[in-house]
């Protein structure tokens, strides 16, 4: 559902090039060089509490909300900078938000995100016009049966499904040496903030998008980074939330151990409201069941500018030490939550670094076969592939488009894998759960009385390859992941103009804590800033 590249590996500009050009002379002028200019509404960097403060006071509909969204995509994503972040958008769109339109008139708004276009990844389902592919041409023009959980949710509170964004085909599973937010279908995402940088995965598109102003906000997967890792290169506020809070019913998977959905938004409050929207109990998830009366119907509710005083905040030492600027931007946040008032806990490491990482893949791959042959079966008779070997075949027999940069070797692997009650298996989910729970996380948050862990979510964006892969340089998103556990990553800053972010990580369903902690940072330090479209940084 989402592997953030590979797991367990992972001045001036002197040039800039006409589109960094253009964006520099925006920002210096104060605005986008892709900005509307013709009168229609203006969405970038709005908030979902903008957009309705713009509808309540009749400023704005839901329908010209969505449509500068659709133009948007087509000036930024379509041309101009070229990001390549959205697969498809809703040929309905526009309609949907005529009925919001119009409900709003008879009845007021449902709630916080009613008449608001948000992105789905494109491996949440939905039963509409929009397909479900996760990427690739395999599941070209598939619809399957039913909406996901994630989009009956959406839908209920309102907001407009604004169409599907690129992704890491198949989440990143497919190849060790994939190219973060490449898909067959969608081709190469960009890093808005510079565009021959990698956007990171697997939720590169939703990342991407989000970024841009091309929706409100977004929904990413992850398994383990494909949230928090696109987040940091995007310049976003990203929720991988506690396992079985959000739903996966109607997810393409990857593993059900650690999978999950979660907001990528450009603020912490729009990353809460959305959250709220998203969390549920859902029969057809059976994880869902332990979230009984530990969820929240509302997050934005726990959102507090002093959230940090008096708060416990144990720093993972060993989780950074990979790179410079990100060291140095550590320092300045773990400060920066010192003098809003919180109690620093210095070291505190996450035990059991790296212990697990042969593990988990082990793990992940035999989930793959399972989990991925239960979702393709369910798509029906008319499906081009019903199991993990029809897309292996079909990858070969594709080998052109679906694989010109890299191959499939972990979806060989997975292939080769026995049933979930082989021994192999079992172990390794035991070891994985008994090392990043009881003896990794559970152990230090105890042991320190600890509200939060912080770490640096990973480092600025590397230069895209398609011909060597992914440059992942370091990164701290795998304890949370694999123990399922609540992981919020924040900007904190900027490493040659690339977003650098700070990863708040807690116990199993402590996302109220984490969103109070997460808010008060960036309430106190305020680091995000708009992408401005460089073509490239120009270094020597």
């Amino acid at each position: 559902m989402g592997r953030n590249g590979t797991a367990g590996s992972r001045r001036r500009f002197l040039r800039l090039g006409a589109a960094g050009v253009a964006a520099s002379w925006a920002a210096l002028h104060g605005r986008s060089a892709w900005s509307a200019d013709d009168g229609a509404f203006e969405v970038e960097e709005v908030p979902i509490d903008g957009l309705q403060a713009a509808m309540k006071e009749g400023r704005a509909t839901a329908r010209a909300i969505t449509q500068a969204y659709l133009d948007r995509i087509e000036r930024l994503d379509r041309k101009g900078p070229t990001l390549r972040s959205v697969l498809e958008t809703n040929p309905d769109a526009l309609a949907i938000a005529d009925a919001l339109d119009a409900e709003r008139r008879a009845k007021g708004p449902r709630g916080p995100l009613h008449g608001v276009p948000i992105l789905l990844k494109d491996n949440v389902d939905t039963r509409d016009r929009l397909t479900t592919t996760a990427g690739s041409l395999a599941l070209e023009g598939s619809v399957p049966a039913r909406d996901s959980f994630v989009a009956e949710r959406l839908r209920a509170a309102g907001a407009v499904l604004l169409g599907k964004a690129n992704m890491s085909e198949w989440a990143n599973i497919r190849s060790n040496k994939s190219s973060s937010g490449w898909s067959a279908r969608g081709g190469q995402c960009r890093n808005p903030y510079v565009l021959d940088r990698n956007p990171c995965g697997s939720s590169s598109g939703s990342g991407a998008a989000v970024a841009a102003s091309l929706c409100a906000a977004a929904v990413g997967t992850e398994t383990d980074g494909s949230i928090v890792c696109p987040s940091n290169a995007n310049g976003l506020v990203g929720i991988k939330p506690t396992l079985g809070l959000v739903s996966r019913a109607g997810i393409i998977p990857i593993a059900h151990s650690q999978d999950t959905a979660g907001p990528m938004a450009r603020t912490v409050r729009d990353a809460a409201i959305l959250l709220g929207a998203l969390a549920g109990i859902d029969p057809r998830d059976a994880a869902t069941a332990e979230g009984k009366g530990r969820g929240a119907p509302d997050y934005a509710a726990f959102l507090d500018p002093n959230g940090l005083k008096g708060a416990r905040i144990g720093v993972a030492r060993k989780n950074a030490g990979f790179h410079r600027d990100v060291d140095r931007l550590f320092e300045q946040a773990v400060q920066a939550m010192a003098k809003a008032g919180a109690v620093i806990v210095d070291p505190a490491d996450i035990p059991h670094l790296g212990e697990y990482d042969a593990t988990e893949l082990e793990v992940l791959l035999y989930e793959l076969k399972a989990d991925l042959n239960a979702y393709l079966a369910g798509l029906g008779p008319d499906a081009r592939v019903k199991t993990l070997a029809d897309v292996i075949a079909f990858n070969e027999s594709n080998a052109e488009r679906e694989m010109p940069c890299f191959g499939q070797e972990l979806f060989v692997q997975a292939q080769a894998k026995g049933p979930l009650t082989d021994k192999a298996y079992l172990d390794a989910l035991a070891k994985n759960r008994r090392l990043s729970r009881e003896e990794g996380l559970d152990a230090v948050l105890k042991q320190h009385r600890l509200d939060a862990i912080v770490a640096p979510t990973g480092g600025p964006a590397w230069l895209t390859d398609c011909a060597t892969g992914d440059h992942f340089g370091g990164g701290s998103s795998t304890p949370a992941a694999v123990a399922g556990y609540p992981n919020v990553n924040v900007p904190c800053g900027h490493s040659f103009g690339l977003p650098v972010g700070i990863s708040f990580m807690g116990a199993a369903w402590s996302e109220p804590t984490l969103i109070r902690i997460a808010y008060a940072y960036e309430q106190a330090t305020k680091m995000r800033q708009p992408p401005r479209y460089l073509a490239s940084l120009g270094l020597n």
